[in-house]
């Protein structure tokens, strides 16, 4: 188990959780926790599992087996009529690495969120909403009126975030979110996403291979090899004094001086 108590409690569940493509155990028998108010990172590297877990949390994706519980709630039951799925799906949302994917094109940025808004929370006057939600991301009136392709990768990514943040989910879950942008945009958004946590007390789940995003912005990590969690635990704890193999490795491929790319993918095959 990963996560931390906390007088909120745990937002998420995640209980041996298992999908298969074939003969390959993308997702298999993982289990964690994450707490309200609290950041969880994902670790590993391409085919660990880390990305196909999300995507079966948000429910992109269906399990073989296990559960996904978010408030205690099973979210593979059955939940009858339209009013139900969206309740589901304002339980948990996704900012994926490329915004500009998941945006339309040809609607504003002040259009997508009357959209979502009105969808999620019909006869309501989204006005207000909206001029709050930009503001949260740093966002105005001129990004309200701009079309995806007129701004820059960060500005949609802030777009993405106060979307997701719209139908107020008790979890985010971050997939690579600042993955595509420059060094100084991702502090940015960093910055942003732990003053939203501080604000609301959501919690987030961090997809990443990028072990400086989990030191700076999770509380606790977990790491995936192959389908499985091989370590888990406070993430200092486990950055500072890593007790797998695996997670030992993971540490030493991040380029510095003396830094050998042979000695790496030596140890990678003897694991």
């Amino acid at each position: 188990m990963s996560g931390s108590d906390s007088a909120s409690g745990d937002v998420l569940e995640v209980e041996g959780l298992r999908r298969a493509y074939g003969s390959v155990r993308a997702v298999n028998d993982v289990s964690f926790r994450l707490a309200g108010g609290r950041s969880l990172g994902i670790v590993g590297e391409s085919g660990s599992g880390k990305t196909t877990t999300a995507r079966i949390i948000v429910g992109l994706e269906r399990a073989d087996g296990g559960r996904v519980l978010v408030h205690g709630r099973d979210r593979g039951e059955r939940r009858r009529g339209a009013a139900g799925r969206l309740a589901r799906a304002r339980e948990v949302q996704m900012v994926f690495q490329d915004p500009f994917l998941s945006l339309d094109p040809r609607i504003t940025v002040g259009g997508a969120l009357r959209e979502t808004l009105r969808l999620h929370f019909p006869g309501t006057d989204p006005t207000r909403r909206i001029t709050e939600l930009l503001d949260r991301v740093g966002l105005g009136p001129r990004e309200a009126e701009a079309l995806p392709r007129q701004l820059s990768g960060g500005q949609r990514q802030r777009v993405a975030i106060a979307r997701a943040l719209a139908v107020e989910p008790a979890v985010l879950v971050l997939d690579e979110a600042v993955a595509a942008l420059d060094v100084s945009v991702q502090a940015q958004i960093l910055n942003l996403l732990f003053d939203i946590r501080e604000e609301t007390g959501i919690g987030y789940l961090f997809i990443t291979h990028d072990l400086g995003v989990v030191r700076c912005v999770t509380d606790d990590v977990i790491v995936m090899r192959r389908g499985r969690i091989v370590e888990s635990g406070p993430t200092a704890r486990v950055l500072a004094d890593p007790q797998h193999p695996y997670t030992r490795l993971l540490l030493e491929s991040v380029p510095r001086p003396g830094w050998d790319p042979r000695r790496i993918a030596a140890a990678r095959r003897a694991l």
